[in-house]
């Protein structure tokens, strides 16, 4: 496996990695329900509160736990930007987008990071481009303009801006990735989401409360709440945590490998729950974008 894991741990571990897949690939479904009742904005301004609860309860275990203090104060405004551009904007432009568009649309085109990320880091001189990722780049971008002008399986609800959206989503993660790598790796996940999340909530607050006060929650079913809080717990939280927790036990190459079930499992949660169309061409262009991310992932 890479890094040294019991016999019997092993299928602990991946156990957990499924339920973290199976977790993220429900998110879209989760927003899709959830957006039947919300407007995007107020979805936004409940979910940032949520999870920044929730990961402040992480935070305040893992200080319990004895783990020490990774930031001093002069370090807030710096993790206040990372978290809140790397994290927040991500999650904002999400659920604009999956407003405007279809669960396999919005899983596919937010999952091109890895070859945002590869472009990003090249310009900075971080990686070099070989012949394979230019071919692993230019085969899934052919696979991302097919699908935006093949594919219909979304009727009308998958939209151009929508897409876009989601795209840009992806970009503003990836950029956090690129550029807040070193900041990433000095502060710690836990650090790094817990500002996140507090940081956007803090920051929507005045919309949150304007809400609060005039959105008719009483009249909202128990289905939109739910969703909502799945959104906020589960892939915020859950999800994440359990990476950082696999990744401390096997290669992140070998990790990375099982997030290409991510959008063949929201495709599928779409269909038979959303009953969202599944045509040749979505099926034909999903393979040859997520074939350009795998050859571009293998390659570096």
């Amino acid at each position: 496996m890479g890094k040294s894991v019991p016999e019997s741990g092993r299928a602990i571990l991946y156990f957990l990695i499924g339920l973290m897949i199976t977790g993220w690939s429900g998110n879209y479904v989760a927003g899709k329900i959830a957006l039947r009742t919300f407007p995007p904005v107020v979805l936004f301004t409940l979910r940032m509160p949520m999870a920044g609860t929730l990961m402040l309860l992480v935070y305040w275990w893992k200080r319990r736990q004895g783990a020490p203090p990774s930031w001093t104060l002069r370090d807030v405004p710096q993790l206040i930007r990372l978290g809140v551009f790397g994290v927040a904007l991500n999650q904002c432009l999400f659920i604009f987008g999956l407003s405007r568009t279809s669960v396999a649309h919005s899983s596919i085109f937010g999952n091109t990071t890895p070859i945002l990320v590869l472009l990003l880091a090249s310009m900075r001189g971080m990686e070099r481009l070989t012949s394979w990722k230019i071919a692993g780049v230019m085969t899934a971008m052919i696979g991302v303009v097919l699908l935006r002008l093949l594919d219909s399986s979304g009727g009308p609800e998958a939209t151009l801006a929508g897409d876009l959206l989601i795209f840009c989503g992806a970009m503003a993660f990836s950029i956090f990735t690129v550029f807040g790598k070193p900041d990433a790796r000095r502060f710690g996940p836990v650090t790094l989401n817990t500002f996140a999340y507090v940081g956007a909530a803090l920051l929507v607050s005045p919309v949150t409360l304007w809400e609060a006060a005039h959105y008719p929650y009483r009249a909202v079913p128990l289905s939109a709440w739910a969703a909502a809080f799945y959104m906020s717990a589960i892939p915020s939280v859950t999800c994440y945590l359990i990476y950082y927790y696999a990744l401390a036990r096997m290669d992140a190459s070998r990790l990375a490998a099982f997030a290409y079930l991510q959008p063949l499992l929201a495709i599928v949660f779409g269909s038979l729950l959303l009953h969202e169309r599944v045509t040749p061409w979505l099926v034909v262009c999903g393979v040859i974008v997520f074939t350009g991310v795998y050859i571009t992932e293998r390659a570096r």
